[in-house]
């Protein structure tokens, strides 16, 4: 096993456990942050400050250019997302998630998410804000199922999907919430491919000659650039407003609910003195 170059721990946080992100280089240039966070690899404001922070000790540290990968050190999940409770009550979680996104678009190298296990939501979100991904080539489910759970799909959001997947292969995933195995995942244009080992990975990239595209400098100008529009959804004013868009669309909800049920119980009455006509 590689040695890791460094590791930055990851606080526990409201009843999260916590753990650490380890950088290792396990063949010249190729960086892997393994986040090791149990049981499930949460995001949290903890989880999203340390991987930040692992990205700025690549980018500004005594490292050459090459490609980040990302990966889980549990087997059973690349990450389940954030819990809902956590990014409702604490503080800066959207802004920092939507920073987080932001680092990996505009990032100047080559980035790869190694999904080995579950990555449910959030965790999906993170992957897809990477310049490759790849699905699991056995055991692990992709899934954007904030339907089940009831949450809302934030604009930001939407707008990476939206950018990375045809129209129709949106709709099946966001409004049916639908489990996909890593082949199936790479049917819709979630994952670029599968990966069965680490070595499958490595093959990815060589066949990419991806080593060879971190050497530019213009890399994370052209990603920027490519990304303007993203970009500009995940700002903190952007960010702002659509935590407000989402908020006044779910008042709106409410009290079209309130007012339809009203009418339908008017109607109901007005039915009925009808048939005793």
């Amino acid at each position: 096993m590689p040695q890791p170059q460094f590791t930055i721990p990851i606080a526990p946080c409201e009843g999260h456990t916590g753990g650490s992100i380890a950088c290792t280089q396990p063949h010249p240039q190729v960086y892997v942050l393994t986040w090791t966070s149990p049981p499930e690899n949460r995001l949290t404001v903890p989880f999203l400050e340390a991987l930040l922070t692992a990205l700025d000790v690549i980018e500004f540290g005594d490292y050459k250019p090459g490609v980040v990968i990302t990966t889980s050190g549990l087997p059973k999940f690349y990450s389940n997302g954030a819990s809902l409770e956590h990014a409702l009550t604490v503080d800066g979680f959207w802004p920092l998630l939507y920073k987080t996104f932001a680092r990996f678009l505009s990032f100047p190298m080559p980035t790869l998410a190694l999904i080995q296990g579950h990555a449910f939501a959030g965790g999906i979100f993170l992957a897809m804000a990477h310049d490759y991904r790849l699905g699991p080539g056995s055991k692990g489910w992709i899934c954007v199922n904030e339907l089940q759970f009831h949450a809302p799909l934030p604009r930001p959001v939407a707008s990476m999907l939206k950018m990375q997947l045809p129209t129709l292969h949106f709709r099946d995933i966001a409004l049916e919430a639908r489990k996909f195995t890593g082949e199936q995942a790479a049917k819709l244009s979630l994952v670029d491919g599968v990966a069965h080992s680490f070595t499958d990975a490595l093959r990815f990239i060589n066949d990419r000659d991806l080593l060879e595209k971190a050497q530019s400098r213009s890399y994370g100008h052209i990603k920027t650039e490519m990304y303007a529009d993203l970009l500009e959804e995940l700002t903190p004013e952007a960010a702002e407003r659509a935590v407000q868009r989402i908020t006044a669309e779910y008042e709106h909800a409410e009290s079209r609910r309130d007012d339809g049920r009203k009418w339908y119980e008017k109607w109901v009455a007005q039915q009925r003195a009808k048939s005793k006509i």
